[in-house]
């Protein structure tokens, strides 16, 4: 059902995934959030570390030589619109259980290395690892089991949609959720390169790392 093309995609993302789980039972164990706090730094190691094994694997990763600036700044423009949904979607009916967060604070004082840990894998590896997954690899898979040989510009409806309300729910604020799924999927479909959701994925993480510093809504991390 999965060959090696299908693992390269979904190993990353399932790492990831894996630490989530692994974070919720220690808690539920009765582990201390304090003692957790570096247990992001390992999950984003093992990330890139899987990827950069499997690096050899992801064609969809080559530089498009042809592109434009505009579809650059389609893509920026997509990932400010998206923060600002993000931190806009917030209504009770517009949440899907409980967000830990995160709080890179110890005593208030600010662990400056757990924020640049988070900053670096929230704009650059996240945006590689869950493009990869979500829009290369499943909206592809839905459409068609050979993926690869799929134009993304000719994916179909039923795997769009699948695609951005299975994106929802992986998150809390489910419909900001499902507001970025649908324009990730349009910017993959309407450039052809996944180097533009990345961007924008990256853009939007980017201005919501700052945004959190600064405002202190460690709940959106």
């Amino acid at each position: 059902m999965f060959d090696r093309a299908s693992f390269c995609r979904i190993a990353p993302f399932g790492a990831y995934v894996f630490f989530m789980v692994l974070e919720d039972v220690l808690l539920k164990l009765g582990w201390e959030e304090n003692d957790l706090r570096m247990l992001y730094a390992v999950k984003i190691a093992v990330v890139v570390g899987l990827l950069w094994v499997m690096r050899s694997a992801y064609s969809e990763l080559r530089w498009p030589v042809n592109s434009g600036f505009r579809i650059w700044a389609t893509a920026i423009a997509a990932g400010i619109l998206v923060f600002v949904a993000w931190i806009n979607l917030t209504a009770g009916w517009m949440v899907m259980g409980e967000a830990i967060g995160f709080d890179p604070r110890d005593n208030n004082e600010m662990d400056w290395f757990l924020v640049t840990v988070r900053l670096i894998g929230a704009v650059l590896v996240v945006p590689v690892m869950e493009e990869l997954f979500w829009r290369s690899f499943l909206m592809r898979w839905l459409d068609h089991p050979d993926f690869l040989a799929v134009n993304p510009a000719q994916v179909g409806l039923k795997a769009f949609c699948i695609t951005a309300v299975l994106f929802a729910v992986a998150h809390s604020l489910w419909l900001a959720g499902l507001f970025a799924g649908i324009v990730y999927n349009l910017l993959y479909m309407r450039s052809g390169t996944l180097w533009s959701p990345i961007l924008a994925h990256a853009t939007t993480n980017g201005i919501l790392g700052i945004w959190i510093i600064y405002t202190g809504n460690w709940g959106f991390w």
